[in-house]
């Protein structure tokens, strides 16, 4: 008698460890998640589900340190992400009053146009939503094509939305601020210091000094624009804009 043979309509469910089922449970309940099995003893196990995402929880290892962010984690891919991420950070404003962009957990900020963002719950996972048709090959260190202050915000753009290191965006930038911010026309240098602020208040760093900067700054209509357009995703832009 043979086999059966293997056919393509297998269904994959990352299994993640879960530190607090409270915390999880009321962190994914509040995106719109919903659970469809859960229990604590004699062990943690958690089912979830959204739209066609199903998400699982078990016990999580004794060393585990979620503020590590090193937990587990789940790719999902799909069509376009803009929509998902609108949808959660709608739910989090309904049930908190604003976007968790810092800490744990939180959602990593949407840039337009950019192909990925990621989730991070109170156990350190990261559920990581990726257009299906994401470039193969990312040139971390910033577009070769690209110099100076403009080669260093595309750097930064990569380590945020692929490498999910906000704070390696921020020394970097710093850096390169301080080498080419001179020399760059103006409004690649407010996009940059605009940036650092955002990067600052993630961080819980002092984003003064970035302000500052900021207010020093003469820009023209078309400064204004071009940066207006290209960070209209960030929260406070316009405040912080001379």
């Amino acid at each position: 008698m043979s086999e059966p043979a293997i056919r393509p309509n297998e269904t994959t469910v990352p299994l993640m460890p879960c530190a607090s089922v409270e915390e999880t449970l009321a962190f994914y309940e509040a995106l719109g998640f919903e659970a469809t099995y859960k229990q604590s003893k004699p062990y943690v196990y958690l089912a979830l589900r959204w739209s066609g995402i199903h998400l699982h929880f078990g016990p999580a290892p004794k060393d585990l340190d979620p503020v590590r962010e090193e937990s587990g984690g789940c790719l999902v891919l799909v069509d376009a992400v803009a929509p998902y991420h609108a949808a959660f950070v709608a739910a989090m404003r309904r049930v908190h009053g604003k976007v968790l962009s810092s800490g744990l957990p939180r959602i990593t900020r949407y840039r337009p146009g950019a192909s990925r963002f990621t989730l991070i719950d109170p156990s350190g996972n990261s559920i990581i939503f990726i257009r299906r048709d994401e470039q193969a090959e990312v040139e971390y260190g910033g577009s070769k094509k690209l110099t100076g202050l403009a080669r260093a915000l595309d750097n930064a753009r990569i380590l945020r939305e692929f490498k999910n290191d906000d704070l390696q965006a921020f020394r970097a930038l710093k850096s390169a601020v301080r080498r080419h911010g001179a020399d760059a026309p103006a409004a690649e240098r407010a996009i940059a210091l605009c940036h650092l602020v955002d990067l600052a208040t993630i961080l819980g760093e002092p984003a003064d000094p970035w302000l500052s900067d900021l207010c020093g700054l003469e820009l023209t209509t078309d400064d204004r624009r071009r940066v207006e357009s290209e960070l209209a995703h960030l929260d406070g832009l316009r405040e912080w804009l001379p």
